[in-house]
Formats: C-alpha cells, structure tokens, sequence
C-alpha cells in the first residue's frame, strides 16, 4: 500500500505545479492606478499631446477667471487717453506767427471743449480765434462760434527756445507763469489764482466784494502781471500789463459800456528796456464800436458816423 500512496502523491504534486494560477504567498497584489495617486490622464500615451489639460488642471477657478480677462485685455484696443484739465474736457492747438527761423514764434496750448464764458471781472482773458488762428486778449463777452477758451497748459517757443510757460483755467491765467530769454535765463515767475496775481491788492465797490473796483498786481514786491479798472457800474475802464514794474504792451480806454474799447495805447514790448512815458496811440473807436482810427493806415476821426441808423453822407 505504501508504493500506491507515494504515487498518487506524486501525481498531486505535478498538477499543482503546472496549475495557471499559481499562488505565492511573498507575492503582494498589484495596486490600481488611482490608489497610487495617479491620474490615468496623466498616463495615457494620447494625454502627452494635450499639455492645456494639465494645466486647466492645476489652475483655481480666481487664477483661470484672471487669466481669460487677460488674454481679452490683450485682445482689445488700447483706448485714447481723454485730456481732462481741472475737471473740464480740453483738444489741444497751436498756432506759428512769424518768419521760419530764430525768430519764428510756436504758442502750444489747450482749450475748453464746451465753451465757457470766462469771469467778466478777471483782469484778462485769453482765447483762441480759429477763423485767423491768432491768440487774443478779450474785450469782450466770447462768440462761441469762433472762440475758444484757453483751459490747460501753455508754451511759447521762439527759434526753438522755451520762452514761456504757465497754465489757463476758463480763459484766465492760473497758477505758476515763467518768462525766459533765449539764454534759457528766467526772467520773471508770477503766481495766479484764475486771472488774479497772487500778490494782487484787490479793491471793491461794496463791503461784501462782490463788485471789483480795481486790481493792481504784484510780485515780490513789484509790478508785475496784468492790471485792470471797473467802474461802478461794472463796465471796464482801463487794462493793460506791467512788467518789471513798467507798462508793457497794450493799454486799453474804455467808453464805459457794453464793455466797448474807445482807445488803445502802445507802450514798449518788455519791463527791461527803458520805460516809455508817452505811450503812442494805436488805434480809437467810436461809440458803437467802429474803428475810425489805425497808425498808418486809417484815420476818419472827426468825420460824422455813419454807423448809427438815420445817418447821412
């Protein structure tokens, strides 16, 4: 019997060993993909090819928002810094005067772009006539047609050479003002606050000054800056400018209404030359506003006017 059971025995023996499923008891079970922490994105041969997946991936949903809002930023176009001054929506301009050259004058400037009719009260005002491209001191109320308020920063080059500089606000001069010669050498420095020199002594009509009677400007002591008189009933008298404590340039006589010039006085072109007492006439109007006399050219003074209705020749 034992011969028999040695066999069989045997016979078990083979058939294990050649069982497809064989057992080891070191061996440990394999792990699935996603228990190791993998994605099977990430494995896929075909994956390899989409690198963005990864990426959106990685991204929060703050960091992907910021991301499209970017890549549309860059897509659009940049948009047109709007020129704003104290407020007001200003268009720049500029203007050339003179021969080309050392003596060519370049004015740099920037006016409102909805018209405002300056203060009737500040000493000067200053606009932009399109129509002959020349920059005027108002007598004046403005024709918004043609007028344009000067409003921002302002530069006058000549030959090239920064002469002046300084700021309008509603057709007054505002802030700091700077005067140089061609040797790039400063010749005055005056302070405005809307058409009225910082320094200014300002008299008034009424207790409650609210009626301007006179506004004599200073700087440092000295005249310097723009000058105008009022009567009582508010109608101008006289303006003009001083500077370095003399009359310069054009002096103005008024008739007393409608704000209407009757003279007009040439004194010397700067404070630095000697000063000029006895101002040559420039040009007179009659009472409703026609010229009747220009150095040179006109002089109908004496002759009667026919402006007025119901005149005769």
């Amino acid at each position: 019997m034992r011969p028999f059971r040695s066999w069989v025995g045997v016979v078990l023996l083979l058939v294990a060993a050649c069982s497809p499923k064989t057992v080891s008891f070191s061996s440990k079970p394999e792990q699935p993909a996603m228990a190791a922490g993998l994605d099977t994105l990430t494995t896929s041969s075909d994956t390899t090819k989409a690198p963005s997946l990864l990426a959106r991936a990685a991204l929060t949903k703050e960091q992907e928002k910021k991301a499209k809002e970017q890549e549309k930023a860059s897509q659009r176009k940049p948009k047109k810094k709007k020129n704003v001054f104290l407020g007001e929506p200003i268009k720049k301009g500029y203007t050339k005067s003179g021969p080309k050259g050392k003596n060519q004058v370049i004015e740099i400037f920037y006016y409102l772009k909805n018209f405002q009719q300056p203060n009737a009260y500040a000493p000067a005002r200053y606009y932009f006539n399109q129509r002959k491209g020349k920059i005027f001191k108002a007598s004046g109320e403005l024709d918004p047609a043609n007028d344009k308020v000067l409003h921002g920063p302002y530069k006058k080059l000549q030959g090239g050479k920064v002469v002046e500089t300084g700021f309008y606000a509603v057709g007054t001069r505002h802030l700091r003002w700077e005067k140089y010669n061609k040797e790039n050498i400063l010749l005055s420095k005056t302070h405005y606050e809307m058409g009225f020199p910082r320094d200014a002594v300002i008299t008034y009509y009424d207790g409650e000054q609210k009626h301007v009677k006179e506004v004599v400007p200073y700087e440092n002591g000295k005249l310097e800056g723009d000058y105008v008189r009022f009567l009582e009933n508010g109608q101008r008298d006289w303006d003009g400018q001083f500077e370095n404590g003399k009359k310069v340039g054009e002096w103005s006589k008024y008739w007393g209404f409608r704000n209407r010039r009757r003279y007009v006085y040439q004194y010397g072109e700067t404070g630095y030359d000697p000063e000029i007492t006895q101002p040559e006439l420039l040009r007179e109007y009659n009472r409703n506003a026609v010229l009747i006399y220009e150095k040179d050219k006109l002089d109908k003074r004496g002759q009667p006017d026919l402006s007025r209705p119901g005149a005769k020749n």
